[in-house]
């Protein structure tokens, strides 16, 4: 065994990073699996999550969507603590690595299709505490995602990076910030109802 110890620095508190993913349908009984971590400006992480999720979903879209609202209400406690506490938050960061998750939450019924529409409103609100300016929805590459660690059976040079990351000794890679500027690409379930979907990107123009 390794014998490692965790680090946790914080340069500041006023900027706050939650990374949040999921695996769509890999337990036993089809369900899916959620993980998500938060972090300050500094090495090692807090608030880790790897839990079932309470359902079962239809597609790897909607499993991230439920994954997302699950733990979106940790990312908002900590910024109301901090608050209450009298450190403003200047900077609430929520990354994910499923673009079609992202635009249903960003946009609501908007981005929905005939595969999609069954999702239950409640995983919406997510698109309410966007509006808010709560949190700012961005993506993050597969390749970065952090939250990958506590949802997949990691192995080799990706674990051991990952954990590095977990366990504060090296820091946690970067994200660029334009998220969704690029040319969006359709949701991955399978229907081809989404050639004529509008969506729109995190730029705030209209695109078809």
């Amino acid at each position: 065994t390794i014998d490692m110890p965790r680090i946790l620095s914080i340069d500041s508190l006023r900027f706050i990073k939650t990374y949040v993913d999921s695996s769509y349908a890999v337990h036993m009984d089809f369900r899916g699996h959620t993980g998500g971590c938060m972090k300050f400006d500094g090495l090692g992480i807090f608030n880790p999550k790897s839990q079932k999720q309470k359902l079962n979903t239809k597609s790897s879209t909607e499993a991230e969507t439920v994954g997302s609202s699950d733990y979106l209400p940790i990312a908002i406690w900590t910024t109301r603590f901090l608050k209450y506490q009298g450190i403003s938050v200047s900077s609430n960061i929520y990354y994910q690595d499923n673009e079609s998750a992202m635009r249903l939450e960003r946009n609501g019924i908007r981005s929905a299709s005939k595969r999609s529409r069954h999702i239950d409103i409640r995983f919406f609100f997510f698109k309410d505490r966007i509006e808010k300016g709560d949190i700012h929805l961005l993506y993050c590459p597969t390749e970065d995602m952090l939250a990958d660690f506590f949802t997949k059976h990691l192995q080799g040079k990706g674990f051991e990076r990952f954990r590095d990351m977990v366990m504060g000794t090296i820091p946690v890679a970067p994200v660029e910030d334009p998220s969704l500027a690029h040319t969006p690409v359709q949701e991955r379930v399978g229907s081809s109802d989404l050639e004529t979907a509008t969506w729109k990107p995190c730029d705030g123009s209209d695109a078809r």
